[in-house]
C-alpha cells in the first residue's frame, strides 16, 4: 500500500516580535526553561532590510530586523523571536486581538501544500524562497502566506534537517511525518 501523506506534520514554530530579545530570552529561560537553539540574525550582523526583505516578509519600508532567535520549549513547537529597528509598532495586543506574528507549518510536499493553502484563500507574499542561516540545507523552502483575515502563516520544509552553532543549547522540535494510512494517537 502506498503512503498517503498528511498535508502538514504539525506546528514547527510560532513567531513573536519583542522589544528586547535579551530580556525576552531571560524571561523564557527563567519562566519556562526555554533553551536557545540559534540566532539566525545577530546584532553584529548587517540588519535584514531592503526591498527584498520587505516584500518576502511583508514588513514596512525601512523596517530592519536587527536580531532573530529560535528557542526550544520541551517537546513542542519552537518560538522564533524578532527584534526590529526603525519600524512603527503597535502596543502589545490583548486576548481579544489577533495573535502573534505568524505560525509556521512544516510540510513535506511543498508545492501541494502551497496550492492547498492558496485554494483555501491564502495569499503568498512572494514566491517560495530559501530559509535563513541554520535552516538553509539542500531542498529547503519557505513562503509567508496572508490568511483571509490578515494574519500570517509560513509554510516551511527543511528535508535535510537543521544545523547548529557550537554554542547551541538544544536542537529544534521538528514534527514527524504523518502517514494517513496509519492510525496513531492523533487520529480519532
Amino acid at each position: 500500500m502506498n503512503k498517503i501523506m498528511a498535508v502538514t506534520r504539525g506546528i514547527n514554530h510560532i513567531g513573536l516580535t519583542v522589544p528586547d530579545i535579551e530580556q525576552a530570552t531571560t524571561f523564557f529561560q527563567t519562566a519556562l526553561d526555554g533553551k536557545i537553539a540559534y540566532d539566525s540574525q545577530k546584532l553584529t550582523d548587517e540588519p535584514r532590510a531592503g526591498q527584498f526583505v520587505e516584500r518576502v516578509l511583508g514588513i514596512e519600508k525601512g523596517a530592519k530586523i536587527i536580531t532573530k532567535r529560535m528557542m526550544v520549549f520541551g517537546h513542542g513547537p519552537n518560538i522564533e523571536m524578532f527584534e526590529f529597528k526603525d519600524a512603527s509598532q503597535a502596543s502589545a495586543i490583548t486576548l481579544q486581538d489577533m495573535g502573534y506574528t505568524h505560525i509556521s507549518f512544516y510540510v513535506d510536499d511543498f508545492p501541494a501544500a502551497l496550492e492547498k493553502v492558496k485554494k483555501a484563500g491564502g495569499i503568498p507574499l512572494s514566491e517560495p524562497h530559501a530559509n535563513t542561516r541554520y535552516e538553509d540545507t539542500p531542498g529547503n523552502q519557505t513562503v509567508y502566506i496572508q490568511t483571509p483575515w490578515g494574519s500570517l502563516l509560513e509554510l516551511q520544509t527543511v528535508p535535510q534537517g537543521f544545523y547548529y552553532p557550537k554554542d547551541s543549547e538544544a536542537t529544534l522540535f521538528t514534527p514527524e511525518p504523518i502517514d494517513l494510512n496509519q492510525k496513531d494517537d492523533t487520529t480519532p
